[in-house]
């Protein structure tokens, strides 16, 4: 394969029209030059330039390495220039994806902050739960991705750059005429007779919520399904169940239902921000990252 480097010298011989000027404009010495120009030679076992008393100049066979040269030297600076802006987040992509609550809260503000910082870095942003993600951005379909987790749980593992953002616990949701709206805090217990609305099972969250039902002794009633955190208040205000809502998921609480927390404690999900570690981990990713840390410390 043929040296980038000789055949840049090449092409400053042929514009120049003397090795000593091209040594001149490379930094070289003659010797240097010309050394390159016979290596050149021997490679492509053709003779590129004829030398004169006063000059050299191209063969046909050196004039169509040039014109070749030319094009091939021009990408390679024109992949410089664009690897210069990517490093300097003055271009290049960033493909993110989330999970829709947090796609509604932490992703509108922080892309907002990123491009007025870093216009000229295009954005993408997908939706999906977790279990979707994750294996996009294993795949390098995605350079950063909000996920969550509950105890227990590990959904990115190794060769993973991972920042806790912040903790998301879940709030019981009661029609307000519940018989135990009243009260402030409830043990999951009391509502071992009641209906449950809940997000699709095969969820993460619905089945950490049937866990958490288990360990406090009762299998519950799930009487209605929907991965959509508006629907699922709806059916609460309408008296045919109850629910687990992240905090989350109610920047927008309807006003015919409560919600109470959970004694001792509630479920929490750890809600986390992900991108490829190492050489993979592009440089607006980790703009990203921090823009996404600082928002969650305001928030938290």
């Amino acid at each position: 394969m043929l040296s980038v480097a000789r055949l840049r010298v090449l092409k400053e011989v042929a514009y120049r029209g003397s090795l000593s000027e091209a040594a001149d404009a490379l930094s070289y010495t003659q010797s240097a030059v010309s050394q390159q120009i016979a290596t050149l030679e021997a490679e492509t076992k053709l003779a590129l330039l004829e030398r004169h008393p006063r000059g050299v100049s191209l063969t046909a066979a050196g004039q169509a390495l040039v014109g070749h040269a030319e094009g091939i030297l021009a990408q390679l600076e024109a992949a410089e220039v664009a690897l210069s802006a990517i490093a300097g987040l003055r271009g290049g992509r960033l493909r993110m994806a989330s999970f829709p609550t947090a796609g509604a809260t932490l992703m509108p503000l922080a892309i907002a902050t990123f491009r007025s910082s870093y216009p000229d870095v295009e954005l993408s942003l997908a939706e999906g739960e977790p279990e979707e993600i994750a294996p996009r951005l294993r795949a390098g379909e995605l350079d950063l991705a909000l996920l969550f987790e509950f105890e227990g749980e590990t959904i990115v593992g190794g060769q993973m750059t991972r920042a806790e953002l912040l903790e998301d616990p879940m709030f019981l949701a009661l029609p307000a005429e519940h018989r135990l709206a009243k009260r402030k805090r409830l043990r999951l217990d009391e509502l071992k007779d009641e209906a449950w609305v809940q997000t699709s099972s095969s969820s993460p969250c619905a089945r950490h919520v049937v866990r958490s039902c288990h360990a406090a002794g009762f299998e519950p009633n799930v009487a209605f399904e929907s991965d959509d955190y508006q629907t699922v208040q709806g059916l609460v205000a309408a008296g045919v169940g109850v629910a687990l809502i992240p905090r989350m998921a109610l920047s927008t609480v309807r006003e015919d239902i409560v919600t109470r927390e959970l004694s001792p404690a509630p479920p929490v999900r750890q809600v986390i921000a992900a991108a490829p570690a190492g050489a993979r981990l592009v440089p607006a990713a980790t703009a990203m990252l921090r823009i996404l840390e600082q928002q969650a410390e305001e928030k938290g």
